[in-house]
């Protein structure tokens, strides 16, 4: 048949054509872009896929920002304890040098009074003014603030960790279940035998010979033992009204490190003591840990100070000696954690599984230190532990307990940054890699498909165009039937 109203051949053609000129901008799109997918006519439930992963990518990257700047606080702040510890060195050493008082004169150990008060402001001045992006981080501001410590109970309280999640504050309730003892002995006579005693008495800080006269009476013994304490870590005490009833040996500490141990040297059966049971002679006995729970669970303690921590709370608490020492003692005591603490967001989420809540305590002065053994600003001038007093072994205890916990909270941080924050970025660039590639699966152009593509394109298109001429071409098929 021959029309020319209607010509089929050209309308086909004309559609495959479209076809393929729309392939060939399709792949031309995709090889200039990079991307198979540039909108989302182009795969609806791939672009819907994809732009979910590049979420979780965008959020996954801005986490290893965010433990990567807490990698950068934690370092300012480790850079700063370290010149604090090693001021702490200098300090312990002025104080053993002073208490050489024999070779020392006054103006020498004034002099290191003056070096002492000196490096004691400086500890205090670097805690003002260590900062990191304007935020202090060692003068207590990101430290816990508590609330309704019960002090006749807890001597100290330190509070390591606490997540809050949704709540205001932290209730921590500490339960005592078991008290604190001392290491104790007694002597039960009141006085020494007729042919007199020589013992060696030792404690957690050594051992002394003393020697007792015949008939040496209990005040005698306990002022003996008394004299030296110092050397021992170990006291005496006369039990019963003038001594009648003998005297109790006991060592200064609480727990199970600490130990009464008295010997006989000459004569056997001269000195004979017994445990706090009577349960037969004893030459060495042990004291016994505290033993309590906090918020439920049981703690690990060693004396009156125990601790626990978990993923919701760390803390360090000292008990008073009122509260967790005795013979059978047991009680509860309850505060809050009302806020404070450094909140760090390590995960691609908010929410409490995915942050971290440490706690940085002051480096003031007045700070280290506990109630126990002192503070560190008692070793200033016109304290009650400077170096005039003479008090160097209650000087040289304060500063050993602050040397300890200056290196205790340098090492928790480094904990936190090695077993934390540097797991948690390695973590994070892998989930990082992974999502990118599942992403760039669905998302991104394959050269190799896409150039065969475009090839077959063309061709069409110059197929298309040809076949297009001669369809049109057809048309005129029809003059030839009128004789044109």
């Amino acid at each position: 048949m021959s029309r020319i109203n209607s010509n089929i051949p050209s309308m086909v053609a004309q559609r495959h054509l479209a076809v393929s000129q729309h392939a060939l901008s399709l792949a031309l799109e995709r090889l200039a872009t990079g991307v198979r997918i540039n909108r989302g006519a182009d795969d609806p439930a791939g672009l819907i896929v994809s732009e979910r992963l590049r979420s979780e990518i965008a959020v996954a990257q801005q986490a290893v920002r965010n433990t990567s700047r807490a990698i950068n606080v934690i370092a300012t702040a480790e850079g700063a304890l370290n010149e604090v510890g090693a001021m702490l060195n200098d300090i312990k050493a002025l104080v053993v040098e002073a208490a050489n008082s024999g070779a020392f004169s006054d103006e020498e150990i004034a002099a290191n009074q003056m070096q002492i008060d000196a490096s004691i402001d400086s500890i205090s001045r670097i805690a003002n003014t260590t900062e990191f992006a304007g935020r202090k981080l060692i003068n207590g501001e990101l430290d816990y603030v508590l609330s309704s410590v019960e002090t006749p109970k807890l001597a100290d309280v330190r509070v390591v960790g606490a997540s809050f999640g949704s709540r205001a504050y932290v209730p921590v309730e500490v339960e005592l279940t078991l008290s604190a003892q001392q290491a104790q002995v007694g002597y039960p006579l009141q006085y020494v035998t007729a042919s007199g005693a020589t013992v060696n008495i030792a404690g957690p800080d050594g051992i002394v010979t003393l020697s007792f006269p015949a008939s040496a009476s209990s005040n005698d013994i306990a002022t003996a033992i008394n004299a030296r304490t110092d050397s021992t870590g170990v006291k005496a005490l006369v039990s019963g009204a003038g001594g009648a009833s003998g005297v109790n040996i006991y060592s200064e500490s609480y727990g199970s490190r600490a130990f009464v141990s008295v010997e006989e040297v000459e004569p056997s059966g001269a000195f004979a003591v017994y445990d706090r049971s009577d349960n037969g002679q004893k030459i060495r006995a042990v004291g016994r840990d505290a033993s309590a729970t906090i918020n439920g669970v049981s703690t690990v303690s060693d004396g009156l100070k125990v601790s626990v921590s978990d993923r919701f709370l760390a803390v360090n608490l000292i008990l008073s000696e009122s509260f967790g020492g005795g013979s059978t003692g047991t009680g509860s005591s309850e505060f809050e954690i009302t806020g404070g603490g450094a909140l760090f967001q390590l995960g691609p989420e908010v929410n409490t599984n995915l942050q971290t809540n440490i706690g940085v305590q002051s480096m003031q002065a007045n700070e280290l230190g506990n109630a126990l053994v002192g503070y560190l600003s008692d070793l200033k001038s016109g304290q009650a532990n400077a170096l005039n007093t003479e008090n160097f072994k209650e000087a040289s205890d304060i500063v050993d307990e602050v040397i300890t916990q200056v290196a205790v909270l340098r090492g928790r941080l480094g904990a936190f940054e090695r077993n934390t924050l540097q797991p948690n970025i390695a973590q994070l660039q892998i989930t990082s890699e992974n999502l990118k590639s599942s992403e760039s699966v669905i998302r991104d152009t394959d050269f190799a498909v896409q150039t065969a593509e475009l090839t077959r394109a063309q061709i069409l298109v110059q197929a298309g165009n040809s076949i297009l001429t001669i369809a049109n071409a057809q048309s005129q098929n029809v003059l030839a039937l009128l004789g044109g």
